[in-house]
C-alpha cells in the first residue's frame, strides 16, 4: 500500500508538472500599429477575435481589444502588457487554472517574446482534459486504497447495499470468465468507494471533508466531472469555469491529504 501511495504522489507530480501552458496556448496573431482601427474591428468581428497583438519593428509590444476599436489607427488603442497578464509557456497547467478564475485571458511568454494567448475557452482542449482526468483517476485510486485500509477482509460488504455488492460481483464474474478477475473490491464503482469513505467519521475528518453532507456533495461533483471527461462532454455544461477550476484545485488538495493516510488504521472505525 505504501508503494501505491508513493506511486500516486509521483503520478500527481507528473500530471502537475509535465502538462504546461505551452501545450494549450494559441498563437497570438498580430498586426502593425499603423493598421486602420475601424477596418481591423470588422476583420476581427468576422473571425470572432477579441484580442490582437500590435507589432512595432517586428516585435509584439502591446495589444488591442476589438470592443475598444473605433476610428484612427490601432496604435491609438494599444494597451501595454501588464506583468499580471503574462504567463511563461513552461508554467504547469495547475498553476494556470487559478489565474484564469480571475482573468479572461493571459498572454504567453516564451524565450522573452510574447507569442501566444490562452483563455478559458482553451480549457476544453485535450491537455486540460488529460490533467483533470488524471487527477480524478488518482483520487479514485486513493479512495480504494483507504477503503482497503479501514475495511479489511471484506468488512466493507456489511456497509454497502445489496444491489451495489451484486453489481460488483457481476463485474467480478465477467472478469473471472476472461481469466482476469482480481479482488471483488477492485470492481467497486466510484459511488461505492465514496459511500464507504463517508461511513467513517474519522476518514471524513482526516480528509478534511468538513462533514458527511459536504463530502457527499464534493465527491459527487468529482464523479460528475469524471463522467463528463470520459464521455467527451462540455466541461461547463451545468457549471462554470470558476466552479470547474475550484473543483480541480480541491481535488488536488484532497489527493495530498489522501496520500498522508498510512497503512495503520484504528482497530475500530467510528461510523457516522
Amino acid at each position: 500500500m505504501k508503494h501505491l501511495k508513493s506511486s500516486s504522489a509521483d503520478l500527481r507530480d507528473l500530471f502537475k508538472d509535465s502538462i504546461t501552458v505551452k501545450y494549450l496556448a494559441e498563437p497570438l496573431k498580430s498586426v502593425p500599429a499603423c493598421e486602420d482601427a475601424a477596418k481591423l474591428r470588422s476583420w476581427m468581428e468576422a473571425r470572432d477575435f477579441d484580442v490582437l497583438g500590435i507589432e512595432e519593428n517586428g516585435t509584439v509590444c502591446g495589444y488591442v481589444e476589438r470592443s475598444h476599436l473605433m476610428t484612427g489607427k490601432c496604435s491609438d488603442y494599444q494597451q501595454i502588457f501588464h506583468p499580471s497578464e503574462l504567463i511563461a509557456a513552461a508554467t504547469p497547467l495547475m498553476e494556470l487554472l487559478p489565474l484564469l478564475r480571475e482573468k479572461p485571458r493571459l498572454f504567453v511568454l516564451e524565450s522573452n517574446r510574447i507569442n501566444g494567448i490562452v483563455t478559458c475557452g482553451d480549457l476544453q482542449k485535450a491537455p486540460v482534459r488529460m490533467l483533470l482526468f488524471g487527477l480524478v483517476t488518482l483520487l479514485e485510486m486513493n479512495l480504494l486504497r483507504i477503503v482497503r485500509i479501514y475495511f479489511p477482509q471484506d468488512s466493507w460488504q456489511k456497509l454497502l447495499k445489496g444491489d451495489r455488492i451484486l453489481a460488483a460481483k457481476y463485474l467480478w464474474e465477467l472478469g473471472r470468465s476472461r481469466n482476469e478477475a482480481i479482488d471483488l473490491i477492485d470492481y467497486l464503482q466510484f459511488c461505492d468507494k465514496r459511500d464507504l469513505i463517508l461511513t467513517s467519521a474519522e476518514i471524513v475528518d482526516r480528509l478534511g471533508l468538513k462533514s458527511k453532507r459536504y463530502g457527499e456533495r464534493f465527491l459527487k461533483s468529482a464523479e460528475a466531472l469524471r463522467n463528463k471527461l470520459a464521455h467527451a462532454q462540455d466541461l461547463i455544461n451545468g457549471s462554470s469555469w470558476p466552479e470547474v477550476i475550484f473543483l480541480a484545485q480541491e481535488i488536488e488538495a484532497l489527493l495530498q491529504r489522501c496520500e498522508e493516510i498510512e497503512m495503520a488504521a484504528p482497530n475500530e472505525v467510528e461510523s457516522i
